[in-house]
């Protein structure tokens, strides 16, 4: 018979140090409303705009029970999640592919380019996120596509700072000053031997703000300048909950999946600095 290797001299395999319990709780979380983005159509729910019969409790029928004009609470709640998540996700791609631009290019030219750029960039952060966000929400008109870009407005300085930043740390290398020395055109330079060495804070970032961007893409609808009914959408669903204060119902299933939401990417984010940035270890 062949020999039986010793337990201490098997292959066991160990999971990253980074992919922790709340890791995989948050990618679970995120998974799950991709999948229900994608296939709710395909799930045997309510019409999300069907009324019914009104302001009842959940039960078999309704799980989540029914707002004010009898619409499914849970239905709405999951097909809300398109129209929410869906919006994060083009503003923080919006906000990271205008910041990283303005970022990068102030941080590689320098000089009066880098005085004016950064001073629109502390111009812009001056305001508190969600006043400077209804006011250019209120300037444009309602409606989630004006909602959408004013929190793109919001949300770039943030990253063209994080992106200047790294770019002038990257950009003092040897390796960069080798390939200036070699003839490198800037574009080479920035595009070849600088930006690549990058994105790792800035993709950290973008995933750790994805759920504050949906938080204040609720709180713009709370206060009704985002979906306009009857869309179903967290923020605006939740408003309607507040006008029926004692059907707590309502607001349960928008509040829970925001919960969800934020939480998840707080994870992923905390998981991806652990993988990705040493100097958290």
């Amino acid at each position: 018979m062949a020999d039986i290797p010793a337990p201490s001299r098997m292959r066991v395999w160990q999971r990253p140090a980074w992919l922790k319990l709340p890791v995989l709780v948050g990618i679970a979380i995120i998974a799950f409303w991709i999948v229900t983005c994608l296939t709710i159509d395909l799930w045997p729910t309510y019409d999300p705009i069907e009324l019914g019969r009104r302001l009842q409790p959940p039960g078999l029928d309704h799980w989540f029970g029914t707002d004010a004009l009898g619409r499914d609470v849970l239905s709405r709640t999951l097909h809300g999640a398109r129209l929410s998540l869906a919006m994060c996700v083009g503003v923080i791609f919006v906000a990271v592919l205008v910041g990283s631009t303005i970022g990068a290019i102030a941080g590689y030219v320098g000089g009066i380019v880098d005085g004016f750029l950064m001073r629109l960039v502390d111009i812009t952060l001056s305001f508190p996120p969600i006043l400077l966000a209804m006011a250019v929400t209120a300037a444009l008109g309602t409606g989630l596509e004006n909602a959408a870009i004013a929190m793109a407005i919001v949300w770039w300085p943030v990253y063209a700072r994080l992106m200047r930043g790294q770019v002038l740390s990257v950009k003092s290398r040897e390796h960069v000053e080798a390939a200036t020395a070699a003839g490198a055109s800037h574009n080479r330079t920035l595009l070849k031997h600088i930006l690549p060495l990058t994105w790792s804070p800035i993709l950290i970032n973008a995933t750790m703000d994805f759920g504050q961007v949906v938080l204040l893409i609720a709180s713009l609808s709370f206060i009704g300048l985002g979906a306009s009914p009857p869309a179903p959408e967290w923020g605006s669903m939740i408003f309607e909950g507040k006008r029926n204060f004692y059907q707590w119902w309502i607001c349960s299933g928008p509040g829970i999946a925001i919960l969800s939401v934020v939480l998840a990417f707080n994870f992923l984010g905390d998981g991806l600095r652990d993988l990705l940035d040493p100097r958290s270890k």
